[in-house]
């Protein structure tokens, strides 16, 4: 079987070795658009920082058992009735592959936004391996002092401090109401303040609208009169589907234009599969599907594609966008639905938010770490938790135990019984998970009985 594959990152790389591992006579062709198969874009901050100086170390693997990688190869067209892929090669010149079972995994890229400017020297996105190389080279070659970032995501947040390690001093601009919206803005106050804590200036509620240069600085202007001058600027603002190659072939297209798929990861097309950024996500608490671009879904939903084009039976589970970041000495992560989310689902949530220490206060280095809980009043399920704390306090570990808890549709008063480590050093005999369910549950009763509205 020839099972073509379009785009080298998570999806198309967990699809090509899974199917590999399942049959390997299967005949495996991957086509990327540049020269970094598999490589962790999530690791581009880190790289800039100075943390992980060799880029090489940033690619997840470096053999490819059973694929025939095409590197610098561009999918032009793809011809579902004669099950044909129009290839533009390095050199320019087009050939044709044929397929039996195609995977499309064309990834995502970083929204353009309507800036002023945008194109000007020393101005950048930060989304492949060649856009980081283009940044490196400028922070070398001119050693800039000052830098603005435009949008308070994952991305925009990692390079502030990435760049504040590498002593440029930082503003950021973000149209949200707080940094990291992705939390509640109570939990995304303290991100902010330890942001500040490091030098970090941020601007909230302004929306970019120009950059000018003047000799070698630039100055970003927007508005409620902001204004800054810096010798580099990032745009950080979003990603969105690279979806245009499956649509002009005829795949239908759902939320922000992502390919649409079924659970099989199949698309509208006879023997065509879609994975990964470019596509929908099926999301488990919503029961419907989204579009949630995240590398651990991308995984996930290329391995399923391929089990299913070599003839198996897989559903995609689907994603609780689970999500956590480092910035400084703090960890902010999140899993399931925050509070606004639930309504508008549909749900009739109930959040409490705690601050627990994250092991035995005796046990020297204790910190405090903060959990967020939304249940369903009416039902008790778990929704969602967010989490703040030191990096040093396991807050992905927490996180990871909200997930699965969720995951497998559980009360909040069934985590109480989970039979989870302890020892001073790391935790307490209740866990600070399960103190944060034991105080929404309290709450909840409390607030039931009319003394204590929902906060």
């Amino acid at each position: 079987m020839k099972f073509l594959i379009i785009g080298g990152s998570d999806a198309g790389i967990a699809a090509g070795l899974r199917a590999h591992e399942l049959d390997p006579s299967c005949d495996i062709t991957l086509v990327l658009a540049d020269e970094f198969p598999n490589y962790s874009i999530c690791g581009l901050p880190f790289y800039l920082s100075g943390e992980t100086p060799d880029w090489h170390s940033l690619a997840h693997r470096t053999e490819f058992p059973g694929i025939a990688l095409l590197p610098s190869h561009t999918a032009e067209r793809i011809d579902p009735k004669m099950k044909t892929v129009q290839i533009r090669r390095k050199d320019g010149n087009e050939v044709e592959l044929a397929y039996d079972k195609l995977l499309i995994g064309t990834g995502a890229r970083p929204v353009r936004p309507s800036i002023e400017g945008f194109d000007l020297p020393g101005v950048f996105p930060l989304h492949t391996m060649e856009d980081s190389f283009a940044v490196h080279r400028f922070l070398d070659e001119h050693q800039p002092k000052s830098a603005v970032i435009v949008g308070a995501g994952y991305i925009g947040l990692e390079m502030a401090d990435a760049l504040s390690r590498r002593g440029i001093h930082v503003t950021i601009a973000s149209r949200t109401e707080r940094i990291l919206a992705t939390v509640d803005p109570s939990l995304g106050e303290h991100v902010e303040a330890e942001m500040q804590k490091h030098g970090v200036e941020v601007f909230n509620r302004v929306e970019i609208s120009s950059i000018a240069s003047s000799g070698e600085q630039l100055t970003v202007s927007g508005t409620s009169d902001f204004a800054a001058t810096a010798d580099l600027v990032l745009v950080a603002v979003g990603v969105k589907p690279n979806s245009e190659l499956g649509v002009a072939a005829g795949i239908a297209t759902g939320a922000k234009g992502a390919l649409q798929v079924n659970r099989h990861m199949e698309t509208n097309l006879p023997d065509v599969y879609a994975a990964g950024d470019c596509v929908e996500t099926w999301h488990r608490l919503l029961n419907r599907n989204t579009y949630l671009p995240l590398g651990t879904t991308a995984h996930k939903q290329g391995r399923t594609a391929a089990e299913n084009a070599l003839g198996h039976t897989r559903e995609f589970a689907g994603s609780l966008g689970t999500q956590v970041v480092k910035l400084f000495d703090i960890v902010a992560a999140r899993t399931g639905l925050r509070e606004d989310e639930a309504l508008r689902a549909g749900f009739d949530p109930f959040t409490i938010e705690t601050t627990v220490w994250d092991h035995k206060a005796y046990y020297p280095g204790a910190r405090e770490l903060r959990l967020r809980v939304t249940g369903d009043q009416q039902t008790g399920k778990l929704l969602g938790a967010q989490l703040l704390g030191h990096k040093q306090s396991e807050v992905s570990k927490r996180v990871d135990v909200f997930a699965t808890a969720l995951f497998h549709r559980m009360d909040v008063e069934e985590l109480n019984e989970l039979d989870l480590s302890y020892t001073p050093p790391l935790s307490s005999p209740w866990d600070p998970v399960q103190m944060a369910a034991q105080a929404w549950t309290r709450a909840l009763s409390a607030a039931q009985s009319g003394s204590l509205q929902t906060v």
